[in-house]
């Protein structure tokens, strides 16, 4: 792995990857078509990504996907436990259950073996999704911070490992704070639905400081302290990026791609900047084109 200050590791020039075998291309028809409909941001980076890649990239954004909405599915935190221990299972090499019934789960076991794919990521980021069937708050912006390295920067570093054909690339810092830059937004991107869920994953601490408890988020209320503590994590999630930026020659050019959903980041905090932001009811998008073209120029620069 490298750190900051160090140039680009060589990536050895790897053979095309293996034709599938016959019962998988419709599992991976299927993460690519779970991964458009859904995650739209990260559909659009996958297509700048060498074409004999991107299923592994799908399968891996398909299996977060399949993480992500344990909770909608379930009516009580135990049956969501259960859902994802079926997952650890999975990759402890115990299924329960016929996986190539279910096609992101036989998509991922191929992505897993066709890349060496270490397990203990993917079952972090199983971990750290626990949260999300509780309602407990985040404790801290440590607890955050984690939060968003077990799940979005293990992502990025995956899609790297994929991208450089099963090699170790380096750029595990870089992609540290990318994930945690991208999580950032994303989660203040769906502060309205989760409040209204329950969910508070604003920081506790940084709650605090600003005179704001989680009641008083679930209610709809909080006034100046929310737009406050969503201002502080704004500029944590810059300083994330701002430390990415020094660590670019870290990256090597045939994993880029990976980084690509970060260039979403900073149009995103901006939209929550402009007059007239309220967190529980703007909504904070941008419209496809200007997405494909804010995607398009980061993937020229790079």
């Amino acid at each position: 792995m490298t750190g900051p200050g160090e140039t680009t590791p060589k990536i050895e020039t790897v053979q095309p990857d293996e034709a599938l075998p016959a019962r998988l291309p419709d599992a991976y028809a299927h993460c690519a078509s779970l991964v458009r409909e859904q995650d739209h941001d990260r559909y659009i980076t996958c297509l700048y990504a060498p074409e004999a890649r991107r299923h592994g990239l799908f399968a891996l954004y398909a299996f977060s996907l399949e993480i992500a909405r344990v909770r909608a599915l379930v009516s009580e935190p135990l049956p969501g436990e259960v859902r994802l221990q079926w997952w650890r299972d999975l990759l402890e090499g115990q299924p329960n259950g016929e996986v190539q019934a279910h096609p992101v789960a036989a998509a991922l076991l191929d992505t897993v073996k066709r890349y060496r794919l270490p397990i203990a990521p993917l079952t972090n980021l199983i971990d750290a999704r626990t949260f999300d069937l509780y309602d407990d708050p985040m404790p801290s912006l440590r607890d955050l911070e984690g939060y968003a390295g077990e799940t979005a920067s293990a992502l990025i570093r995956l899609a790297c490992i994929v991208l450089a054909g099963g090699r170790d690339p380096g750029g595990a810092t870089a992609s540290g704070h990318a994930g945690v830059a991208y999580a950032l937004t994303g989660l203040m991107r769906a502060f309205p639905w989760h409040a209204a869920e329950g969910q508070v994953y604003l920081p506790a601490d940084i709650l605090a400081r600003n005179g704001v408890i989680r009641d008083d988020i679930v209610r709809g209320r909080g006034g100046p302290g929310v737009l406050y503590t969503l201002k502080e994590l704004r500029e944590i999630a810059r300083n994330h990026l701002t430390r990415l930026t020094s660590l670019t020659d870290t990256i090597p050019a045939a994993v880029k791609s990976a980084f690509l959903p970060v260039a979403l980041v900073e149009p995103y905090l901006r939209q929550m900047e402009r007059s007239g932001y309220d967190p529980y009811r703007s909504i904070i998008t941008l419209p496809a084109w200007r997405r494909q073209w804010i995607v398009w120029r980061a993937a020229r620069r790079s």
